[in-house]
């Protein structure tokens, strides 16, 4: 059995993506590890950044981006394809350049594609997800986050990273231009991993984070929109209507962690801002339902888009 980890990213290293950490985050498990790397302006250190791994394991392709022809957040699926087309493993683990698995479920997820190799059934593993915000000690347990997601699929042709590269479908026959097509898409059957993601994507100084949003709607929504909605400085809000984190973080996370030093800038109790519209897990629906959810469900979401058909008892 050989595993291929891969990913993709343009400027993460300038927007404060811990990209080295989360490439080492999954290194022990994979066989190779391929990074479609985009051209990416001269200020940023991306390259340098995987290079300075110094893992034989690595392989990286070059590439341009063209938001014109992939608006909507498609060319970050059609980047995360061309890296997927060139990994030679039986599965495929997929990691955004602002998660992480903790060492913890390493050999757990190797026994589980050892065990589904020949399953064809099984087309990819179910993740949970923890989602960081603001810093490394709070995390959402809110009902608008998603709470899981595909991060190991099995690798065939005609499985792709689809809509902006959050999840994955079958595309039989596709044509590779409409990653946000539906007709004639189909969800993968999948197992749960039984393994978490850990999301840091909302954890960098407000300054930094304000900036990265900006990239994001640039890609999704134009340049025009992106300056208009990036007026108003970024605020996380009061922490303490959130998780507290109790637990360890990823080894390979570590030293990040260390350079956490916005302290001061966040925000730990009081009211909510009124310098911006309220994110919608400050929305008093929001709370309520989540709440109704955690504490009445035990944590299973009430309606919701669910990317996946899960396979029960195959763990």
């Amino acid at each position: 059995m050989k595993i291929s980890g891969f990913s993709m990213g343009k400027n993460v290293g300038k927007l404060y993506y811990p990209v080295k950490e989360s490439i080492m985050s999954v290194l022990p498990m994979v066989d190779e590890f391929v990074f479609a790397l985009g051209d990416c302006d001269e200020d940023d250190n991306t390259l340098a950044e995987i290079e300075s791994i110094g893992s034989d394991k690595i392989k990286i392709i070059h590439t341009k981006w063209d938001i014109e022809k992939y608006p909507r957040g498609m060319e970050h699926a059609h980047q995360s394809n061309i890296a997927k087309e060139a990994c030679s493993g039986d599965w495929l683990i997929y990691i955004q350049n602002d998660e992480l698995i903790h060492e913890k479920y390493h050999e757990g997820l190797r026994n589980l594609c050892q065990k589904h190799l020949n399953d064809k059934n099984v087309e990819g593993f179910l993740f949970d997800y923890k989602h960081f915000w603001g810093d490394y000690d709070h995390y959402h347990n809110s009902h608008n986050w998603y709470k899981k997601e595909i991060r190991i699929i099995r690798n065939e042709p005609d499985i792709y990273s689809w809509e902006s590269a959050q999840s994955f479908r079958r595309i039989p026959g596709f044509e590779g231009l409409n990653f946000r097509q539906q007709k004639g898409t189909y969800r993968l059957k999948v197992v749960s991993a039984s393994a978490s993601i850990y999301h840091y994507g909302w954890v960098r100084p407000p300054k930094l984070m304000k900036a990265k949003n900006k990239a994001l709607i640039t890609n999704h929504e134009g340049a025009k929109v992106a300056n208009e909605k990036s007026k108003v400085e970024f605020s996380y809000g009061p922490l303490n209507r959130l998780q507290v984190f109790k637990e360890t973080h990823p080894a390979a996370l570590r030293k990040w962690v260390s350079k956490f030093n916005w302290k001061d800038e966040l925000q730990y109790d009081g009211p909510l801002p009124t310098n911006r519209p309220l994110y919608r897990h400050e929305k008093l629906s929001t709370r309520i339902l989540s709440w109704f959810e955690n504490n009445i469900l035990g944590g299973r979401t009430i309606g919701g888009f669910k990317n996946y058909i899960l396979l029960k008892n195959k763990n």
